[in-house]
């Protein structure tokens, strides 16, 4: 079983509001880990795009 930082987080802080996202990764935390790059290619995108739009002061 995987717990995910934001269960963890969850866990002690049951009223906090929290997304988790990013790449497909299986067997995180493990010699076996592994990250698709198709799904890292498209996180990136969406983060650049999300900092693009950031309204300035």
């Amino acid at each position: 079983m995987q717990v995910s930082e934001c269960g963890i987080l969850g866990s002690n802080y049951p009223d906090m509001e929290m997304i988790s996202f990013g790449p497909t990764i299986r067997g995180a935390h493990s010699p076996d880990e592994r990250a698709s790059i198709s799904s890292a290619k498209k996180y990136w995108a969406f983060v650049l795009e999300i900092l693009k739009n950031i309204p300035k002061k």
